[in-house]
């Protein structure tokens, strides 16, 4: 990652902090595909993931008229506590990247495939199921918290585009009006994850077991 930033800082030059920043985000989600192609791949699993990233696709797309709410993070977050971190950001990476040929491709797009494989990843880390699994109060303050971590991270991205270089007057700006929709959003994030969860976690549950996916 070092050497990619001082690689995009030479080619590029500081200014260009959009296409560097785009190129550090890239490499970052790379790992995980790569390692994931490494292990032995069940074709059964395949298809859950396709199911699961499908039905995220469907979420964000049923509540588009609504801003800032959908049940597509939940879905992600739910995905990555039953199923573990890598299959967590698998799902939240190409849930971004399939729903945005509906809503439209572009440079922000991978930055949207890290935050949100991100916050699937560590909901599926060992330690952070065991506690969101424990009761519905961790799930919403990881809820929240995923919702201030994806809404902080697209401002960023917000920033880059607009000055090529990150300005912190402009970035305060941006979260203070995009407060009322972050706010939302992160209930949203809550309220989903526990409406979903032990439906989702049944099921899944289920499907392992009767299709023996480990």
């Amino acid at each position: 990652m070092l050497f990619l930033l001082i690689i995009g800082l030479v080619l590029f030059q500081a200014s260009q902090y959009q296409i560097i920043s785009m190129l550090l985000v890239i490499a970052a989600c790379l790992p995980i595909y790569y390692r994931y192609e490494r292990k032995q791949i069940n074709i059964k699993e395949l298809v859950l993931i396709a199911i699961l990233t499908a039905l995220a696709v469907l979420g964000r797309f049923l509540f588009y008229m609504i801003p800032a709410v959908t049940p597509m993070t939940a879905i992600i977050i739910i995905s990555g506590i039953c199923l573990g971190a890598e299959v967590g950001f698998l799902v939240g990476s190409l849930s971004a990247i399939t729903s945005n040929m509906l809503f439209g491709q572009g440079p922000w797009t991978p930055f949207q495939m890290f935050s949100w494989g991100l916050i699937g990843l560590v909901a599926g880390l060992p330690w952070m199921q065991t506690i969101l699994k424990k009761s519905y109060l961790f799930l919403v303050l990881y809820g929240i918290a995923a919702g201030f971590f994806f809404s902080f991270f697209m401002d960023l991205w917000t920033v880059f585009s607009i000055d090529r270089f990150f300005s912190w007057q402009r970035y305060l700006a941006l979260l203070l009006s995009a407060a009322p929709y972050t706010i939302s959003y992160c209930f949203s994030n809550a309220f989903f994850s526990c409406l979903l969860f032990r439906s989702i976690q049944t099921k899944l549950q289920r499907i392992l077991i009767k299709y023996d996916i480990k």
